[in-house]
């Protein structure tokens, strides 16, 4: 803030628990901006893990410009991964261009999905369980919505979906997986957008 001080930033831990206050503070950050730059900060994505010593968590930040995702940055420092995106520039990680995977049928794919513990976004996701587990190759839950996303941008999993995410879940890896040639959109197949909060990330094609 201090080389950009006109620009606005919206942080995980500036906003009162709850998807109605999530909401709220992205919708007001995007309409009383000036600026039009958007910093979007989760300083320890994967929070649960962090607690309890497991290596997988890490900070995730994303610039948007006029609402749009200009540039995203997800550091992983257990396995010192740094993936990188700027809008237009392709994906890279640790400086090296990074391509999303080329399994072309469900049932190859590697799915990825969250554990959350809202009851709507809980029983939803239970529900999917028997409909996705007989007709992909495994489903696996790690914890970390920026660890799965940038996952799914270097070709480690296929997709990611979740029920209900905040903007500062997701930010960072919808551009990584746009930029190494993915699709970012929302349950309905509607490209992603920062109100966005069902989402789906995947290598795009037939699997999406």
């Amino acid at each position: 803030l201090e080389t950009f001080p006109s620009h606005d930033f919206l942080g995980e831990e500036d906003v009162p628990p709850g998807k109605e206050a999530s909401a709220a503070a992205i919708d007001a950050k995007l309409v009383n901006n000036p600026s039009h730059y958007l910093w979007i900060v989760d300083p320890i994505d994967g929070t649960s893990n962090f607690v309890h010593g497991m290596p997988l968590c890490m900070p995730s930040v994303a610039v948007a410009y006029r609402g749009e995702v200009v540039a995203g940055v997800i550091h992983d420092p257990h396995r010192q991964e740094t993936f990188t995106a700027v809008r237009g520039r392709g994906a890279r990680m640790n400086g090296e261009k990074i391509r999303v995977g080329e399994q072309s049928t469900i049932g190859d794919a590697i799915v990825a999905m969250g554990s959350p513990p809202a009851e709507e976004s809980m029983k939803m996701s239970l529900a999917a369980l028997p409909v996705l587990m007989p007709k992909v190759r495994t489903i696996r839950m790690i914890g970390s919505a920026a660890l799965m996303l940038a996952w799914v941008a270097n070709g480690r999993l296929t997709a990611y979906w979740e029920y209900d995410l905040s903007s500062w879940d997701v930010a960072a890896g919808s551009i990584l997986i746009e930029e190494a040639g993915g699709s970012m959109t929302d349950l309905n197949n509607e490209r992603w957008n920062l109100r966005t909060r069902k989402i789906c990330g995947s290598n795009g094609g037939m699997v999406h």
